[in-house]
């Protein structure tokens, strides 16, 4: 059965935090999910909203999501951040990743964004192919920084 793409509602944040902790598993980092659902009801659908996220859904049922958000650049300007893209183990292998993939390109697009940008595991063979056949660009001499919120007190102290 073919899913239904959509934005997600208030209402999802519960099942979206489901596959937010089944993509922290995924990626080896079980006790990583600090969010909360009323975190994500608040930042996504409060007075200043900071992200957008599509839903994959069959039967009622949410399957895959992607979060995504503007960000701007000092070299392109309004850029959109994929976050993160999930489906459920069990959907997996079926086009649901690169339905949610293609849909976060349109809005991308239509937004009149200069660049789309995400961060993939060097790992998740699955996940660079798609991407790498639709044509993305891996930025190889780039590092990914942060600083925990631990840190960040250290830090500022």
């Amino acid at each position: 059965m073919k899913p239904l793409i959509r934005f997600a509602k208030k209402q999802d944040m519960p099942q979206v935090l489901e596959l937010i902790r089944e993509l922290a598993v995924f990626e080896n980092e079980p006790d990583a999910v600090e969010v909360t659902v009323a975190e994500l009801e608040e930042q996504g659908f409060g007075t200043t909203p900071l992200f957008k996220c599509f839903v994959a859904e069959i039967d009622k049922t949410i399957v895959g999501m992607a979060l995504v958000y503007f960000r701007f650049s000092t070299w392109k300007g309004k850029t959109v951040h994929l976050e993160d893209l999930v489906v459920k183990n069990a959907y997996r292998g079926k086009g649901i990743g690169t339905l949610l993939y293609n849909n976060v390109l349109r809005y991308a697009n239509e937004h009149g964004v200069r660049r789309a940008e995400w961060i993939v595991l060097d790992w998740n063979k699955n996940a660079i192919a798609m991407y790498e056949k639709s044509g993305a660009v891996f930025q190889k001499n780039w590092w990914l920084v942060e600083m925990s919120k631990e840190h960040l007190e250290t830090f500022t102290e």
